[in-house]
C-alpha cells in the first residue's frame, strides 16, 4: 500500500516581500503526486534538506535583532516577530500557542527555540501556507469554509480519508469556519506528524509500529 501523496509546499512564494524583512522568493513545488517522492523529495510541507546559511544573508541582521543575546528565538519572540513582519496581513496575529507548535515543528535540537536556519525554514513554510490559504479566502475575511479546507489540504499534497478530514475540520474550525491562525496550526501539525511518521516508515508502505512512549512523544511534542 502506498503512503499518501506528497506536495511541494513549504518553499517560499515567488516574489513575496514581508514588511520590514528581506525575503528570497522561489518557485513552489510541482503538483501533488502519489506514493513516496522520488529523488529525495519530502512529505507535504517538508524540505528535502534544511537550507544552508549563505554569507551576508539579508535575514541575518533581522534575526539577531529578534533573537537577542541567546542567539535563538522563543515562542514569545516569534509572536512579536511575526506581528512586526506583517505576514498575517489583515488576518488576526498568531496566538502564542500557534507560535509554540511552529517552533516545535522545526526544533530539531529540542531547545524550545529556533536557530537561524530553522527561522528561515519557518518563514518559507509560512509563505506557502499563506498563499494556499489566500487561494480559498477570496473575500479576505480571514476564514475558509470546511469544504475549502478539505480542498486546501488536498492542494498541499495530503491524501487522507474522509474520516480523518472530518476530524481535522472539527478540531480547527470555530462556528463552522477556519481562521488563518488555526489554519496555520493545522498545517504545522500535519507537516510535523507526517514527518515523524515518515522517519519510522522504513519500508515506505504507509504503515509503522509505534511503542506507546514513542506515540506519546510524537503527538504531545507538537
Amino acid at each position: 500500500m502506498a503512503y499518501p501523496g506528497y506536495g511541494g509546499y513549504g518553499g517560499p512564494m515567488q516574489g513575496m516581500q514581508l514588511q520590514g524583512m528581506p525575503m528570497q522568493g522561489g518557485p513552489m513545488g510541482g503538483p501533488p503526486q502519489t506514493g513516496y517522492p522520488q529523488n529525495g523529495g519530502g512529505y507535504p510541507g517538508t524540505f528535502s534538506a534544511p537550507p544552508q546559511q549563505p554569507v551576508n544573508d539579508p535575514m541575518w541582521g533581522y534575526f539577531t535583532t529578534i533573537a537577542g543575546q541567546d542567539g535563538e528565538i522563543d515562542a514569545e519572540e516569534l509572536q512579536r516577530c511575526l506581528t512586526q513582519t506583517g505576514i498575517s496581513g489583515t488576518y488576526t496575529p498568531f496566538s502564542l500557542e500557534t507560535c509554540r507548535i511552529m517552533i516545535a515543528m522545526l526544533d530539531r535540537d529540542m531547545t524550545g527555540k529556533l536557530g537561524f536556519i530553522e527561522f528561515k525554514e519557518l518563514f518559507a513554510a509560512l509563505s506557502s501556507w499563506k498563499q494556499n490559504f489566500m487561494m480559498f479566502d477570496q473575500d479576505r475575511s480571514g476564514t475558509v469554509e470546511p469544504h475549502e479546507m478539505t480542498q486546501s489540504i488536498s492542494a498541499m499534497g495530503y491524501r487522507i480519508s474522509p474520516q480523518a478530514l472530518n476530524a481535522v475540520i472539527k478540531r480547527y474550525s470555530k462556528a463552522g469556519r477556519i481562521y488563518f491562525d488555526d489554519y496555520v496550526a493545522c498545517a504545522v501539525k500535519l507537516r510535523a506528524l507526517t514527518e515523524s511518521f515518515r522517519r519510522r516508515d522504513q519500508m515506505q508502505q504507509g504503515a509503522v509500529n509505534f511503542q506507546y512512549d514513542d506515540f506519546i512523544l510524537c503527538t504531545m511534542s507538537i
